[in-house]
């Protein structure tokens, strides 16, 4: 267990690439794998559990804790709506012998990448194209035209860091992204 010690994996991806189920298929493969619950500031959706899905904060606290250097990173994502990473969250499942596992955005990643220089896997997971993607999110049937509009131009800048992530996995196919990178953490978790 010593050798898992303090490791990050990260799973980062556009909005609707795939990446939550990619972190959901790892976390059934690798037992010392524990979702990294993120804080966020958004209105919590139907079928989403306070302290499961997120720990939704409201945005003057989210603020308070940002003064507070609480955040191993955080950004506003969209106009008015934060999501960040708590210390206390990477602290609290390196306590329990296992690798905290977080499913963020593209600029949430990189901050990770730099707090944490050691130990990190980080797999960008890609969408076949831009127009899969926008496919994939009308789908879902969450997505107003203007908020589909803002996921896309959003998803399109973040398919430039691609480059700045340890390994990519396109997702064209999400049993073949699914193994691609159960093989690329397996090595990881290994080493």
């Amino acid at each position: 267990m010593d050798s898992i010690h303090q490791k990050i994996l990260i799973i980062t991806a556009p909005s609707g690439a795939g990446k939550t189920s990619i972190t959901h298929y790892l976390m059934k493969v690798f037992p010392v794998l524990m979702f990294s619950v993120s804080a966020a500031t958004r209105k919590r959706r139907e079928n989403e559990t306070d302290g499961v899905d997120y720990h939704f904060i409201p945005e003057e606290e989210f603020k308070h804790k940002i003064q507070q250097k609480e955040f191993a990173e955080w950004e506003m994502v969209y106009e008015g709506k934060y999501y960040g990473t708590l210390k206390s969250e990477l602290k609290r499942i390196w306590a329990l012998h296992k690798v905290p596992v977080l499913d963020i955005d593209v600029k949430g990643a990189l901050h990770i990448r730099q707090q944490y220089p050691e130990n990190v896997l980080s797999i960008f997971v890609q969408p076949p194209s831009v127009e899969a993607l926008k496919e994939r999110l009308m789908g879902r049937g969450t997505e107003t035209t203007e908020s589909l509009n803002a996921r896309i131009n959003k998803a399109t800048y973040e398919l430039s860091f691609h480059d700045h992530f340890d390994r990519v996995v396109v997702n064209d196919s999400l049993e073949k992204a699914c193994r691609e990178a159960e093989q690329m953490v397996r090595e990881f978790l290994n080493n």
